[in-house]
């Protein structure tokens, strides 16, 4: 493990916590995590940075998962397709990933993101189902744009860029297969396992892992994961709306102080 202060891993253990939390309620933990890290331990790689988080992070959604797989009306079989479906994409995306600047892709993603909070904000219905309200049947089509569209082409986002990608994962899923937001996050939680064991294992084969590191900030993320997990089904829809407009409009200022900074 790098030597670092106890001041440091004790702030770093606070920030898993909450990112923790942040990914089990809505996605977007990374915005507080990374940072973080990258802070905390200014001379270490960027991709041991990268490694360690996902290292960490696959343990507290892992745990969030099955807080939500308990409790939450999921279908497992549906939200295992579009997890392969997203790690497939996810391995796509990272192969082109060296490619692309980021700098191209972050206006695109900051304007796609507002259009989403104002859409969210104008439409306080959207991820609600009124009291005793059937969801509506699932299409052949619905599926399989959930598997293509959500599953693949969010993957892709994830391996080439990354930022937001558990939010996305959240919006679309409500979207395609009118899920309420609580249910589209369990869902999404499976659907990040798959993606975040993928780059895991690339990571673990270029040696890009701080395992004691990873392991000790691994308990305080699954603990705030959990925790997240279990607000998000006590407290329901207009509580995770909430905390998803909040993150949404965090990811927006975090790419725009990237980009322009």
């Amino acid at each position: 493990m790098p030597d670092i202060s106890l001041t440091t891993l004790a702030l770093l253990c606070l920030a898993a916590f909450a990112a923790g939390w942040i990914d089990a309620v809505v996605g977007g933990g990374g915005l507080l995590m990374l940072p973080t890290l990258l802070l905390g331990l200014p001379h270490l790689p960027a991709a041991q940075i990268l490694g360690t988080n996902k290292a960490m992070s696959i343990v507290g959604t892992s745990g969030a998962a099955v807080t939500y797989l308990r409790k939450a009306p999921m279908k497992l079989g549906m939200a295992l397709r579009i997890g392969f479906a997203a790690l497939a994409g996810s391995m796509a995306g990272a192969f082109f990933a060296a490619g692309i600047s980021s700098a191209v892709l972050r206006p695109v993603i900051m304007v796609v993101l507002l259009a989403v909070a104002v859409f969210v904000l104008l439409r306080p219905t959207f991820g609600a189902r009124p009291e005793g309200a059937e969801r509506p049947e699932l299409t052949r089509a619905r599926i399989v744009t959930a598997i293509v569209v959500v599953g693949g082409g969010i993957g892709f986002y994830d391996g080439l860029f990354g930022p937001g990608t558990g939010t996305f994962l959240v919006l679309a899923l409500t979207a395609v297969l009118h899920l309420d937001l609580v249910t589209a996050s369990a869902t999404a939680k499976i659907v990040n396992v798959c993606t975040n064991a993928g780059a895991l294992v690339t990571f673990a084969s270029q040696g890009n892992v701080i395992w004691q590191l990873a392991a000790v900030l691994a308990v305080f993320n699954l603990a705030g994961g959990t925790t997240g997990a279990r607000m998000a089904l006590s407290k329901g829809t207009e509580f995770v709306r909430g905390v998803l407009l909040v993150v949404v409009l965090s990811l927006v200022a975090k790419l725009a102080f990237d980009q322009w900074a």
